[in-house]
Protein backbone atom coordinates (compact mmCIF):
# COMPACT_ATOMS: atom_id res chain seq x y z
CA UNK A 1 0.00 0.00 0.00
CA UNK A 2 0.65 3.61 -0.61
CA UNK A 3 1.50 4.99 2.70
CA UNK A 4 3.16 1.33 4.20
CA UNK A 5 5.80 1.87 0.96
CA UNK A 6 6.44 5.73 1.45
CA UNK A 7 6.89 4.82 5.51
CA UNK A 8 9.37 2.14 4.56
CA UNK A 9 11.22 4.30 2.27
CA UNK A 10 11.60 7.29 4.67
CA UNK A 11 12.95 5.15 6.78
CA UNK A 12 15.01 3.63 4.74
CA UNK A 13 16.40 7.07 3.61
CA UNK A 14 17.43 8.09 6.69
CA UNK A 15 19.29 5.00 7.25
CA UNK A 16 20.49 5.17 4.00
CA UNK A 17 22.00 9.01 4.55
CA UNK A 18 22.93 8.47 7.73
CA UNK A 19 25.28 5.62 6.16
CA UNK A 20 26.18 7.55 3.34
CA UNK A 21 27.17 10.62 5.89
CA UNK A 22 30.02 8.48 7.90
CA UNK A 23 31.40 7.16 4.76
CA UNK A 24 31.61 10.32 2.96
CA UNK A 25 33.10 11.54 5.90
CA UNK A 26 35.53 8.43 6.05
CA UNK A 27 36.09 7.38 2.77
CA UNK A 28 36.19 10.39 0.50
CA UNK A 29 39.12 10.76 -1.90
CA UNK A 30 41.63 13.21 0.52
CA UNK A 31 43.83 15.94 -1.64
CA UNK A 32 46.88 14.96 -2.78
CA UNK A 33 48.87 17.50 -0.53
CA UNK A 34 48.62 15.89 3.36
CA UNK A 35 50.99 16.24 6.33
CA UNK A 36 53.60 13.92 7.01
CA UNK A 37 54.30 14.31 10.75
CA UNK A 38 53.26 16.71 13.02
CA UNK A 39 56.93 17.45 13.84
CA UNK A 40 58.41 16.97 10.04
CA UNK A 41 56.36 19.86 8.80
CA UNK A 42 55.67 21.88 11.68
CA UNK A 43 56.99 25.56 11.38
CA UNK A 44 58.07 26.99 14.64
CA UNK A 45 56.28 30.03 15.90
CA UNK A 46 59.23 32.65 15.20
CA UNK A 47 58.36 31.94 11.63
CA UNK A 48 54.53 32.49 11.08
CA UNK A 49 54.81 35.40 13.77
CA UNK A 50 53.78 37.74 11.22
CA UNK A 51 52.86 41.34 12.64
CA UNK A 52 49.55 42.99 11.34
CA UNK A 53 50.01 45.34 9.02
CA UNK A 54 49.06 49.20 10.38
CA UNK A 55 47.24 51.06 7.77
CA UNK A 56 47.97 54.90 8.36
CA UNK A 57 46.83 57.97 8.29
CA UNK A 58 44.20 57.64 10.30
CA UNK A 59 41.66 60.41 11.89
CA UNK A 60 43.39 60.92 15.15
CA UNK A 61 41.47 60.61 18.52
CA UNK A 62 41.62 63.19 21.64
CA UNK A 63 44.26 62.01 24.35
CA UNK A 64 43.62 61.55 27.77
CA UNK A 65 45.14 63.14 30.73
CA UNK A 66 47.89 62.34 32.77
CA UNK A 67 45.35 63.62 35.25
CA UNK A 68 42.67 61.14 34.53
CA UNK A 69 41.43 59.13 36.88
CA UNK A 70 43.58 55.55 36.48
CA UNK A 71 41.71 52.34 35.84
CA UNK A 72 44.57 50.05 37.49
CA UNK A 73 47.09 50.43 40.33
CA UNK A 74 49.24 53.01 40.57
CA UNK A 75 51.24 52.45 38.18
CA UNK A 76 55.07 51.87 39.91
CA UNK A 77 57.58 52.82 37.04
CA UNK A 78 60.70 52.27 39.31
CA UNK A 79 61.91 48.16 37.74
CA UNK A 80 64.64 46.78 35.80
CA UNK A 81 63.90 45.82 32.06
CA UNK A 82 64.80 42.25 31.46
CA UNK A 83 65.93 40.89 27.98
CA UNK A 84 65.30 37.24 29.25
CA UNK A 85 61.55 35.10 28.88
CA UNK A 86 60.14 33.74 31.43
CA UNK A 87 56.31 32.52 31.86
CA UNK A 88 53.92 33.60 34.01
CA UNK A 89 51.51 31.07 36.32
CA UNK A 90 47.63 32.19 36.60
CA UNK A 91 45.21 30.17 38.13
CA UNK A 92 41.69 30.90 38.79
CA UNK A 93 39.05 28.77 40.10
CA UNK A 94 38.39 27.91 36.24
CA UNK A 95 41.28 28.45 34.40
CA UNK A 96 45.23 27.66 35.06
CA UNK A 97 46.91 29.90 32.48
CA UNK A 98 50.60 30.41 31.37
CA UNK A 99 51.26 33.95 30.09
CA UNK A 100 54.87 34.67 28.55
CA UNK A 101 56.52 37.82 28.91
CA UNK A 102 57.48 37.72 25.44
CA UNK A 103 55.35 40.30 24.18
CA UNK A 104 52.55 39.13 27.07
CA UNK A 105 51.53 35.93 24.83
CA UNK A 106 48.44 33.41 26.22
CA UNK A 107 50.84 30.53 25.77
CA UNK A 108 48.83 27.80 27.68
CA UNK A 109 45.20 27.39 29.07
CA UNK A 110 44.02 24.57 30.87
CA UNK A 111 40.29 24.03 31.46
CA UNK A 112 40.55 23.00 35.45
CA UNK A 113 36.41 21.82 35.03
CA UNK A 114 36.83 20.06 32.00
CA UNK A 115 38.74 16.54 31.80
CA UNK A 116 39.25 14.86 28.56
CA UNK A 117 37.19 12.32 29.79
CA UNK A 118 35.21 11.18 32.83
CA UNK A 119 37.54 8.37 33.98
CA UNK A 120 40.88 10.73 33.36
CA UNK A 121 39.46 14.17 35.54
CA UNK A 122 43.18 14.93 36.03
CA UNK A 123 44.15 14.98 32.09
CA UNK A 124 42.46 18.28 31.52
CA UNK A 125 41.47 20.04 28.44
CA UNK A 126 44.16 21.92 26.81
CA UNK A 127 42.77 24.81 24.67
CA UNK A 128 46.13 26.95 23.98
CA UNK A 129 49.50 25.87 24.00
CA UNK A 130 53.43 26.33 22.83
CA UNK A 131 53.20 22.17 22.07
CA UNK A 132 53.63 21.45 18.47
CA UNK A 133 50.94 18.70 18.44
CA UNK A 134 48.58 21.18 19.71
CA UNK A 135 50.12 24.67 19.16
CA UNK A 136 47.56 27.49 20.24
CA UNK A 137 48.49 31.14 21.00
CA UNK A 138 46.92 34.47 21.63
CA UNK A 139 48.98 37.33 21.06
CA UNK A 140 48.35 41.24 21.86
CA UNK A 141 50.46 44.37 21.13
CA UNK A 142 51.02 47.83 19.49
CA UNK A 143 52.64 48.74 16.48
CA UNK A 144 53.85 52.19 15.98
CA UNK A 145 53.88 54.18 13.22
CA UNK A 146 57.60 55.67 12.26
CA UNK A 147 59.29 54.00 15.61
CA UNK A 148 62.00 51.25 16.33
CA UNK A 149 60.85 50.32 19.24
CA UNK A 150 56.91 49.14 19.97
CA UNK A 151 55.47 46.76 22.33
CA UNK A 152 54.45 43.90 20.18
CA UNK A 153 54.08 40.15 20.38
CA UNK A 154 57.40 39.80 20.37
CA UNK A 155 58.88 42.68 22.54
CA UNK A 156 60.09 41.49 26.38
CA UNK A 157 58.14 42.90 28.88
CA UNK A 158 58.46 42.72 32.85
CA UNK A 159 56.71 41.06 35.89
CA UNK A 160 56.02 41.94 39.32
CA UNK A 161 55.21 38.31 40.49
CA UNK A 162 55.64 34.83 38.37
CA UNK A 163 52.56 33.59 39.77
CA UNK A 164 49.10 34.75 40.57
CA UNK A 165 46.05 33.23 41.51
CA UNK A 166 42.31 34.54 42.45
CA UNK A 167 42.17 33.94 46.29
CA UNK A 168 39.03 32.87 48.27
CA UNK A 169 36.65 35.91 48.73
CA UNK A 170 37.82 37.82 45.26
CA UNK A 171 36.05 38.10 42.58
CA UNK A 172 38.60 39.56 40.58
CA UNK A 173 42.62 38.90 39.79
CA UNK A 174 44.65 41.61 37.82
CA UNK A 175 47.84 40.95 36.18
CA UNK A 176 50.36 43.14 34.77
CA UNK A 177 53.35 43.37 33.15
CA UNK A 178 55.49 46.74 31.85
CA UNK A 179 57.16 47.68 28.74
CA UNK A 180 59.44 50.51 28.52
CA UNK A 181 61.38 52.23 25.58
CA UNK A 182 64.39 54.53 25.75
CA UNK A 183 62.67 57.64 24.61
CA UNK A 184 60.10 57.41 28.26
CA UNK A 185 57.19 55.58 26.66
CA UNK A 186 55.66 53.06 29.02
CA UNK A 187 53.13 50.66 28.21
CA UNK A 188 51.08 48.72 31.08
CA UNK A 189 49.69 45.32 29.69
CA UNK A 190 46.85 44.47 31.89
CA UNK A 191 44.98 41.03 32.02
CA UNK A 192 41.87 41.02 34.17
CA UNK A 193 40.50 37.81 35.40
CA UNK A 194 36.84 37.11 36.95
CA UNK A 195 35.49 34.14 39.27
CA UNK A 196 33.49 31.64 37.21
CA UNK A 197 34.76 33.11 33.82
CA UNK A 198 36.08 32.55 30.36
CA UNK A 199 36.58 35.98 29.40
CA UNK A 200 39.95 37.71 29.90
CA UNK A 201 40.62 41.87 29.39
CA UNK A 202 43.47 42.64 28.09
CA UNK A 203 44.38 46.69 28.29
CA UNK A 204 47.11 48.31 27.13
CA UNK A 205 47.81 51.41 28.31
CA UNK A 206 50.11 53.68 26.41
CA UNK A 207 52.04 56.74 28.81
CA UNK A 208 54.03 59.35 26.58
CA UNK A 209 56.49 59.50 29.07
CA UNK A 210 58.66 61.19 25.87
CA UNK A 211 58.56 64.41 24.24
CA UNK A 212 57.48 63.53 20.90
CA UNK A 213 53.64 62.46 19.72
CA UNK A 214 53.24 58.58 19.93
CA UNK A 215 51.36 57.10 17.38
CA UNK A 216 50.37 53.72 17.19
CA UNK A 217 47.58 50.88 17.35
CA UNK A 218 46.22 48.08 18.70
CA UNK A 219 45.95 44.10 17.51
CA UNK A 220 45.66 40.99 18.55
CA UNK A 221 45.86 37.27 16.45
CA UNK A 222 45.13 33.96 17.56
CA UNK A 223 47.59 31.35 16.49
CA UNK A 224 46.45 27.68 15.69
CA UNK A 225 47.45 24.64 14.08
CA UNK A 226 45.62 24.13 11.19
CA UNK A 227 45.39 20.57 9.29
CA UNK A 228 42.80 19.03 7.04
CA UNK A 229 40.58 16.65 10.08
CA UNK A 230 40.15 13.52 10.35
CA UNK A 231 36.49 11.67 10.65
CA UNK A 232 35.47 8.82 12.01
CA UNK A 233 32.44 7.14 12.67
CA UNK A 234 33.26 6.02 16.47
CA UNK A 235 34.36 9.65 17.55
CA UNK A 236 31.62 11.73 17.21
CA UNK A 237 34.30 14.96 18.28
CA UNK A 238 35.60 14.76 14.41
CA UNK A 239 32.42 15.81 13.14
CA UNK A 240 32.29 19.22 14.28
CA UNK A 241 34.57 21.70 12.94
CA UNK A 242 37.79 23.06 14.15
CA UNK A 243 39.55 25.78 13.02
CA UNK A 244 39.20 29.78 12.53
CA UNK A 245 36.04 31.45 12.45
CA UNK A 246 35.56 34.98 12.24
CA UNK A 247 32.11 37.23 12.46
CA UNK A 248 32.36 40.68 9.91
CA UNK A 249 29.38 42.71 11.89
CA UNK A 250 26.47 40.96 9.61
CA UNK A 251 27.49 37.25 9.71
CA UNK A 252 30.24 34.70 10.65
CA UNK A 253 32.52 32.51 8.49
CA UNK A 254 34.29 29.61 9.07
CA UNK A 255 37.43 28.54 7.18
CA UNK A 256 38.66 25.05 6.42
CA UNK A 257 42.35 24.26 6.24
CA UNK A 258 41.94 23.74 2.24
CA UNK A 259 39.94 26.17 1.63
CA UNK A 260 42.34 28.70 3.07
CA UNK A 261 45.34 27.86 1.39
CA UNK A 262 43.03 27.10 -2.34
CA UNK A 263 41.37 30.56 -1.96
CA UNK A 264 44.20 32.69 -0.02
CA UNK A 265 43.52 34.85 2.92
CA UNK A 266 40.90 36.42 4.34
CA UNK A 267 40.52 40.07 4.42
CA UNK A 268 37.67 42.55 5.53
CA UNK A 269 36.87 45.74 7.72
CA UNK A 270 34.07 45.88 10.25
CA UNK A 271 33.61 47.73 13.36
CA UNK A 272 31.62 45.08 15.20
CA UNK A 273 33.32 42.30 14.25
CA UNK A 274 35.53 39.59 15.94
CA UNK A 275 37.33 36.52 15.32
CA UNK A 276 38.31 33.10 17.35
CA UNK A 277 39.03 29.61 16.55
CA UNK A 278 37.13 26.55 17.15
CA UNK A 279 37.82 23.34 19.04
CA UNK A 280 34.48 21.40 19.41
CA UNK A 281 32.68 22.34 22.21
CA UNK A 282 36.03 25.09 23.26
CA UNK A 283 36.24 28.69 21.69
CA UNK A 284 39.62 31.07 21.50
CA UNK A 285 38.29 34.20 20.62
CA UNK A 286 38.98 38.28 20.75
CA UNK A 287 36.43 40.73 20.46
CA UNK A 288 37.21 44.02 20.31
CA UNK A 289 36.06 47.36 21.38
CA UNK A 290 32.70 47.76 19.51
CA UNK A 291 32.07 50.38 17.19
CA UNK A 292 36.47 50.84 16.62
CA UNK A 293 37.19 50.03 13.07
CA UNK A 294 39.28 47.05 12.93
CA UNK A 295 41.05 45.76 10.12
CA UNK A 296 40.77 41.60 10.00
CA UNK A 297 43.03 39.00 7.97
CA UNK A 298 42.64 34.92 8.44
CA UNK A 299 45.49 33.42 6.57
CA UNK A 300 46.95 29.63 6.76
CA UNK A 301 51.03 29.66 6.51
CA UNK A 302 51.96 25.12 6.43
CA UNK A 303 50.19 24.06 9.50
CA UNK A 304 49.15 27.13 11.37
CA UNK A 305 46.19 29.08 10.87
CA UNK A 306 47.02 33.03 11.77
CA UNK A 307 43.02 35.28 12.26
CA UNK A 308 44.43 38.98 13.41
CA UNK A 309 42.33 42.13 13.32
CA UNK A 310 44.27 45.72 13.99
CA UNK A 311 43.05 49.02 14.92
CA UNK A 312 42.98 52.07 13.70
CA UNK A 313 45.94 54.59 14.56
CA UNK A 314 45.61 56.41 17.73
CA UNK A 315 48.01 59.74 18.89
CA UNK A 316 49.06 60.26 21.93
CA UNK A 317 50.83 63.44 23.20
CA UNK A 318 53.67 63.96 25.32
CA UNK A 319 52.36 63.93 28.95
CA UNK A 320 49.44 62.04 27.64
CA UNK A 321 47.70 58.64 28.23
CA UNK A 322 45.29 56.36 26.55
CA UNK A 323 44.09 52.35 27.16
CA UNK A 324 43.66 50.32 24.59
CA UNK A 325 41.01 47.40 25.51
CA UNK A 326 40.20 43.84 24.23
CA UNK A 327 38.04 41.12 25.54
CA UNK A 328 39.62 37.79 24.95
CA UNK A 329 37.61 34.70 25.51
CA UNK A 330 39.78 31.33 26.40
CA UNK A 331 37.10 28.57 27.55
CA UNK A 332 33.86 26.19 27.16
CA UNK A 333 31.49 27.59 24.63
CA UNK A 334 28.79 28.34 27.52
CA UNK A 335 26.38 30.44 25.70
CA UNK A 336 24.90 32.03 28.84
CA UNK A 337 28.58 33.41 28.90
CA UNK A 338 29.18 34.22 25.15
CA UNK A 339 26.12 36.51 25.19
CA UNK A 340 27.29 38.92 28.01
CA UNK A 341 30.40 39.22 25.94
CA UNK A 342 28.69 39.72 22.36
CA UNK A 343 25.36 38.05 21.39
CA UNK A 344 26.89 37.10 18.07
CA UNK A 345 29.50 35.13 19.85
CA UNK A 346 26.74 32.58 20.06
CA UNK A 347 27.38 31.80 16.17
CA UNK A 348 30.25 29.55 17.29
CA UNK A 349 27.68 27.07 18.41
CA UNK A 350 26.99 25.74 15.11
CA UNK A 351 24.09 24.05 14.81
CA UNK A 352 23.76 23.76 11.12
CA UNK A 353 20.75 24.28 8.63
CA UNK A 354 18.51 23.62 11.45
CA UNK A 355 19.78 26.04 14.08
CA UNK A 356 16.15 27.57 13.71
CA UNK A 357 14.88 24.52 15.66
CA UNK A 358 17.52 23.82 17.88
CA UNK A 359 18.63 26.99 19.53
CA UNK A 360 14.74 26.83 21.04
CA UNK A 361 15.10 23.65 21.59
CA UNK A 362 18.56 24.10 23.52
CA UNK A 363 16.52 26.91 25.68
CA UNK A 364 13.69 24.82 26.66
CA UNK A 365 16.08 21.97 27.44
CA UNK A 366 18.16 24.22 29.99
CA UNK A 367 15.26 25.67 31.55
CA UNK A 368 14.09 22.58 31.96
CA UNK A 369 17.63 21.63 33.43
CA UNK A 370 17.75 24.46 35.35
CA UNK A 371 14.72 23.10 37.36
CA UNK A 372 15.60 19.63 37.29
CA UNK A 373 19.60 19.20 37.47
CA UNK A 374 19.65 16.04 35.03
CA UNK A 375 19.92 16.90 31.12
CA UNK A 376 18.49 13.38 30.91
CA UNK A 377 15.40 13.70 32.52
CA UNK A 378 15.39 17.41 30.85
CA UNK A 379 15.73 15.44 27.48
CA UNK A 380 12.79 12.92 28.44
CA UNK A 381 10.60 16.01 29.60
CA UNK A 382 11.00 18.32 26.38
CA UNK A 383 10.28 15.08 24.37
CA UNK A 384 7.07 14.79 26.12
CA UNK A 385 6.02 18.52 25.62
CA UNK A 386 7.08 17.95 21.53
CA UNK A 387 4.60 14.63 22.09
CA UNK A 388 2.13 16.84 23.63
CA UNK A 389 2.28 19.92 21.18
CA UNK A 390 2.08 17.64 18.03
CA UNK A 391 -0.65 15.27 19.93
CA UNK A 392 -3.82 16.08 17.79
CA UNK A 393 -1.76 16.13 14.73
CA UNK A 394 -0.60 12.56 15.20
CA UNK A 395 -3.75 11.34 16.38
CA UNK A 396 -5.42 11.61 13.46
CA UNK A 397 -2.82 10.07 12.04
CA UNK A 398 -3.35 6.59 14.38
CA UNK A 399 -6.96 6.98 14.10
CA UNK A 400 -6.30 6.26 10.09
CA UNK A 401 -3.75 3.46 10.75
CA UNK A 402 -6.14 1.85 13.51
CA UNK A 403 -8.61 2.10 11.01
CA UNK A 404 -6.50 0.34 8.40
CA UNK A 405 -5.65 -2.23 11.11
CA UNK A 406 -9.55 -3.24 11.85
CA UNK A 407 -9.45 -3.26 7.65
CA UNK A 408 -7.00 -5.78 6.91
CA UNK A 409 -9.10 -8.50 6.63
CA UNK A 410 -11.33 -7.13 4.26
CA UNK A 411 -8.03 -5.66 2.00
CA UNK A 412 -6.68 -9.29 2.22
CA UNK A 413 -10.05 -10.44 0.77
CA UNK A 414 -9.22 -7.63 -2.06
CA UNK A 415 -6.15 -9.10 -2.99
CA UNK A 416 -7.30 -12.21 -3.17
CA UNK A 417 -10.24 -11.21 -5.24
CA UNK A 418 -7.80 -8.96 -7.67
CA UNK A 419 -4.35 -10.89 -7.45
CA UNK A 420 -4.47 -10.86 -11.24
CA UNK A 421 -5.97 -7.31 -11.76
CA UNK A 422 -3.62 -4.68 -10.22
CA UNK A 423 -5.34 -1.38 -11.56
CA UNK A 424 -8.97 -3.37 -10.53
CA UNK A 425 -7.43 -4.03 -6.62
CA UNK A 426 -5.52 -0.29 -6.55
CA UNK A 427 -9.18 1.18 -7.72
CA UNK A 428 -11.27 -1.17 -5.28
CA UNK A 429 -8.80 -0.22 -2.55
CA UNK A 430 -9.18 3.45 -3.00
CA UNK A 431 -13.17 2.95 -2.65
CA UNK A 432 -12.64 1.08 0.48
CA UNK A 433 -10.21 4.14 1.89
CA UNK A 434 -12.86 6.46 0.65
CA UNK A 435 -16.21 4.58 2.10
CA UNK A 436 -14.41 3.92 5.86
CA UNK A 437 -13.09 7.68 6.10
CA UNK A 438 -9.18 6.30 5.71
CA UNK A 439 -6.14 8.23 4.65
CA UNK A 440 -3.51 5.85 3.49
CA UNK A 441 -0.59 8.71 3.99
CA UNK A 442 -1.43 9.54 7.50
CA UNK A 443 0.73 7.14 8.75
CA UNK A 444 3.91 8.67 7.08
CA UNK A 445 3.28 11.71 9.62
CA UNK A 446 4.56 10.55 12.66
CA UNK A 447 7.95 10.32 11.38
CA UNK A 448 7.85 13.42 9.12
CA UNK A 449 7.65 15.17 12.32
CA UNK A 450 10.00 13.14 14.33
CA UNK A 451 12.60 13.81 11.67
CA UNK A 452 13.09 17.40 12.49
CA UNK A 453 13.63 16.92 15.85
CA UNK A 454 16.07 13.99 15.61
CA UNK A 455 17.90 16.07 13.48
CA UNK A 456 18.07 19.24 16.03
CA UNK A 457 18.63 17.03 19.37
CA UNK A 458 21.46 15.44 17.63
CA UNK A 459 22.72 19.09 16.54
CA UNK A 460 22.49 20.01 20.12
CA UNK A 461 23.54 16.99 21.74
CA UNK A 462 26.90 17.12 19.44
CA UNK A 463 27.45 21.15 19.52
CA UNK A 464 26.48 22.44 23.20
CA UNK A 465 29.11 22.13 26.28
CA UNK A 466 26.38 22.57 28.29
CA UNK A 467 25.76 19.01 27.99
CA UNK A 468 29.42 17.46 27.60
CA UNK A 469 30.46 14.47 29.72
CA UNK A 470 26.22 14.79 31.22
CA UNK A 471 25.65 11.56 33.29
CA UNK A 472 21.68 10.52 33.44
CA UNK A 473 21.56 7.24 35.46
CA UNK A 474 23.08 4.29 36.28
CA UNK A 475 25.54 3.16 33.53
CA UNK A 476 25.18 6.33 31.19
CA UNK A 477 27.65 8.44 32.28
CA UNK A 478 28.08 10.76 29.31
CA UNK A 479 24.70 11.73 27.51
CA UNK A 480 26.92 13.26 24.34
CA UNK A 481 28.58 9.69 23.39
CA UNK A 482 27.32 6.43 22.84
CA UNK A 483 25.96 4.24 25.69
CA UNK A 484 28.83 1.84 26.57
CA UNK A 485 27.06 -1.02 26.91
CA UNK A 486 24.46 -0.86 24.15
CA UNK A 487 21.62 -1.28 26.64
CA UNK A 488 19.75 2.00 25.46
CA UNK A 489 19.84 1.19 21.67
CA UNK A 490 18.68 -2.75 22.42
CA UNK A 491 15.79 -1.15 24.40
CA UNK A 492 14.78 1.36 21.48
CA UNK A 493 15.07 -1.89 19.09
CA UNK A 494 12.25 -3.51 20.91
CA UNK A 495 10.50 -0.54 21.10
CA UNK A 496 10.47 -0.43 17.70
CA UNK A 497 9.42 -4.01 17.16
CA UNK A 498 6.48 -3.38 19.67
CA UNK A 499 5.07 -0.08 17.69
CA UNK A 500 5.31 -2.10 14.79
CA UNK A 501 2.80 -4.75 16.60
CA UNK A 502 0.66 -1.89 17.18
CA UNK A 503 0.05 -0.69 13.17
CA UNK A 504 -1.05 -2.67 10.58
CA UNK A 505 1.19 -5.18 8.67
CA UNK A 506 1.97 -4.36 4.53
CA UNK A 507 -0.03 -7.05 2.93
CA UNK A 508 2.86 -7.25 0.24
CA UNK A 509 5.55 -10.25 1.60
CA UNK A 510 8.59 -8.09 0.95
CA UNK A 511 7.49 -5.33 2.41
CA UNK A 512 6.50 -7.00 5.52
CA UNK A 513 9.93 -8.82 5.76
CA UNK A 514 11.64 -5.12 5.12
CA UNK A 515 9.50 -3.59 8.10
CA UNK A 516 10.61 -6.55 10.47
CA UNK A 517 14.27 -5.78 9.72
CA UNK A 518 13.84 -2.03 10.44
CA UNK A 519 13.99 -2.64 13.93
CA UNK A 520 17.50 -4.66 13.87
CA UNK A 521 18.77 -2.25 11.19
CA UNK A 522 18.10 0.83 13.55
CA UNK A 523 19.31 -0.51 17.26
CA UNK A 524 22.64 -1.09 14.71
CA UNK A 525 22.71 2.82 13.41
CA UNK A 526 21.73 4.08 16.61
CA UNK A 527 24.39 1.98 18.63
CA UNK A 528 27.05 4.57 18.22
CA UNK A 529 24.67 7.71 18.30
CA UNK A 530 25.17 9.90 21.47
CA UNK A 531 23.30 8.26 24.06
CA UNK A 532 21.24 11.59 24.59
CA UNK A 533 20.29 11.30 21.25
CA UNK A 534 19.09 7.45 21.66
CA UNK A 535 17.21 8.22 24.89
CA UNK A 536 15.17 11.13 23.03
CA UNK A 537 14.16 8.44 20.57
CA UNK A 538 13.41 5.85 22.86
CA UNK A 539 11.09 8.04 25.24
CA UNK A 540 9.29 9.06 21.73
CA UNK A 541 8.52 5.51 20.71
CA UNK A 542 7.37 4.90 24.45
CA UNK A 543 5.10 7.68 24.17
CA UNK A 544 3.99 6.75 20.45
CA UNK A 545 3.39 2.92 21.79
CA UNK A 546 0.86 4.52 24.68
CA UNK A 547 -1.05 6.88 21.99
CA UNK A 548 -1.21 4.36 19.55
CA UNK A 549 -2.48 1.64 22.10
CA UNK A 550 -5.04 4.17 23.25
CA UNK A 551 -6.28 4.82 19.77
CA UNK A 552 -6.87 1.16 18.60
CA UNK A 553 -8.54 0.51 21.71
CA UNK A 554 -10.76 3.56 20.92
CA UNK A 555 -11.46 3.06 17.25
CA UNK A 556 -12.44 -0.92 17.94
CA UNK A 557 -14.64 0.26 20.25
CA UNK A 558 -16.03 2.65 18.18
CA UNK A 559 -16.16 -0.27 15.30
CA UNK A 560 -18.42 -2.72 17.77
CA UNK A 561 -20.58 -0.05 18.38
CA UNK A 562 -21.24 0.62 15.20
CA UNK A 563 -22.10 -2.86 14.28
CA UNK A 564 -24.94 -2.59 16.96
Amino acid sequence: MDNQRLLIWASFGLAVWITYQTWIQDYAPQPVAKMATAISQFESASEVEDLPELDVPINDVPSASLSMTRVGPQLNTDFTTTTTTSNIRVITDVLDIEISTEGGTLQSARMLNYPITKDQPNTLVQLLSNNNANFGVIQTGLRIVGGNEEPNHKAIFSSYNSSYSLRDGLDELMVPLIWKDASGVIVEKRYRFTRGGYAITVEQEVINGSADLWRGAEYSQIQRISKEQERSMFDVDSYSFVGPIVYDGEKSDKYDHNDLIDDGPITFKSRAGWLGSIQHHFLSAVVPTIGTEQSYRVSVNGNHSTASTIGQAQSIGPGSSKIFSTTVFVGPKLQSQLEEIDETLKLTVDYGWLTILSQPLFWLLSTVFNFIGNWGVSIIFVTFLIKLVFYKLTESSGRSMAKMRNLQPRMKALQDRYKDDKQALSAAMMELYKREKVNPAAGCLPILIQMPFFLAFYWVLLESVEMRQAPFILWLTDLSTKDPYFILPLIMGAAMFMQQKLNPAPADPVQAKVMQIMPIMFTAFFAFFPSGLVLYWVTNTLLSIAQQWKINKVVEREAKENKR
